[in-house]
Formats: structure tokens, C-alpha cells, sequence
């Protein structure tokens, strides 16, 4: 056999296989490619127990922090309480201003309110008592004050239909105690002041003059002296 043929039987013959390299590297390509591959998300942490610990803890400082305010603001109303009597309203504009939220405040009212800490029929028995036994004061002025530190009004109405209307007898004992004290001027300027007395105190025009005429001539009338014995 001739080197040519030699060589054309070399060429006709198949190709030298590899039994293990290219075949695993085959196996390894088909099984990367049977493999479904799952792709990650950037950032995606998933809740752990600092996480959950940490928030629980937020919520429980809110709470904390609240319910320290309501204790703040109990304590601040019950001090002012020692000091002062006041209505339901007063009380509310009071713990209003102390940043609470409105179910606080109505739950510290109700509160106060059951213990008879805020009781407006009483604060009203007291308003009258002072107007009429220390201020001299009539019914329409009582009304006012009371009025003005919020008793409702009917509570203020029952309280005023306790006393009964008898202002001319009120006005008449103010008018006396005054008279006394406004010697030393003529009659029209005593009668002007005493009667502007009379209606800064919430007595009518007519109770006030009638009041005033009356104390005036009584104080200004002579003394009777009784019998003299030497």
C-alpha cells in the first residue's frame, strides 16, 4: 500500500471522541439549561424579629406617652379645682389647651364628673349665694356671672328661682349700706351715684331709684332722741 493510500484511509477515518470531557461538559450544558433559573430580587428582606420588635415597641411608647398626658392633665385640672370652682365648660377649655385629644378630655370630664368634682348645680347654688349675700347683687347680674362661667341655663334658672325675685328688698338693703358712705354730697349727685351703684349690680332702672330715694332719706333724716331725765 502506497503512502497515498495510506493516507486516503487516514482521512476516511472518523474523528478520535473524547469519552469523558466534551461529554460531561454536554451533560453539564443540558443540565444548566433543564434548570430553571429564578431570578433574585434587588432587595427584598423579609420581616424579622428586630423588625417586629422595634414597631411594637413604637406603639407602645405612643400609648405610654399618651397615657401620661391625660395623668398630666387630671392632676393640672384637680389642682385648679382646689383653688377655684368650675363648670363643666370651664373644665373642657381648661384640658383643651393642654394639647389632648377631644375623647381625653371627655373622658377626664366624665371622670371628674362622677366624682363630683364638676357639678354645675352647685357651682350655681354658690354663684347666687355670693351675689346676693356678699355682692348685693340682683338677678339679672347673677344671670350674667353665671352666664359668663358657662352654668347652662336652665341649671341657672333653678338656681335663681330658689331665692325667689325679690330684688326691691335686695336693692333697698344695698341701697342702705351705701347711703351711709355718700354723706357730704347734695342730693341730686347722691342719688346719681347710689342709683349707678344699684344697676352696675343688675337691678333695674325703676328697683334702683326707688331703692336709692328710700336709703337716701332715711339716712339723711334726723335722729329721734328719746326723753332726757336730769
Amino acid at each position: 500500500m502506497t503512502h497515498e493510500d495510506d493516507r486516503g484511509e487516514a482521512d476516511s477515518l472518523a474523528p478520535v471522541i473524547p469519552l469523558f470531557g466534551e461529554r460531561s461538559a454536554a451533560s453539564a450544558s443540558s443540565r444548566e439549561e433543564s434548570v430553571p433559573r429564578v431570578r433574585r430580587p434587588f432587595f427584598a428582606p423579609a420581616p424579622d424579629a428586630e423588625v417586629l420588635g422595634a414597631s411594637h415597641e413604637v406603639d407602645v411608647d405612643s400609648e405610654t406617652d399618651e397615657a401620661a398626658a391625660v395623668q398630666a392633665a387630671s392632676d393640672a385640672l384637680l389642682r385648679k379645682l382646689r383653688s377655684r370652682s368650675l363648670s363643666e365648660r370651664e373644665a373642657r377649655t381648661f384640658l383643651a389647651q393642654r394639647d389632648l385629644s377631644r375623647d381625653a378630655v371627655e373622658e377626664i370630664v366624665a371622670d371628674f364628673l362622677r366624682l363630683s368634682y364638676l357639678d354645675d348645680a352647685a357651682l350655681a347654688e354658690q354663684l347666687v349665694h355670693v351675689g346676693v349675700s356678699r355682692k348685693g347683687e340682683g338677678r339679672v347680674a347673677i344671670a350674667q356671672a353665671m352666664a359668663r362661667r358657662g352654668v347652662p341655663r336652665d341649671v341657672a334658672d333653678a338656681a335663681l328661682d330658689a331665692v325667689g325675685d325679690d330684688d326691691a328688698e335686695r336693692a333697698l338693703e344695698f341701697a342702705r349700706r351705701k347711703a351711709m358712705s355718700i354723706g357730704g354730697r347734695d342730693d341730686d349727685a347722691a342719688l346719681r351715684r347710689l342709683v349707678g351703684q344699684l344697676a352696675r349690680r343688675g337691678y333695674p332702672s325703676s328697683v334702683a331709684m326707688t331703692a336709692a330715694r328710700q336709703a337716701l332719706a332715711e339716712a339723711r333724716r334726723p335722729a329721734v332722741r328719746g326723753p332726757r331725765f336730769d
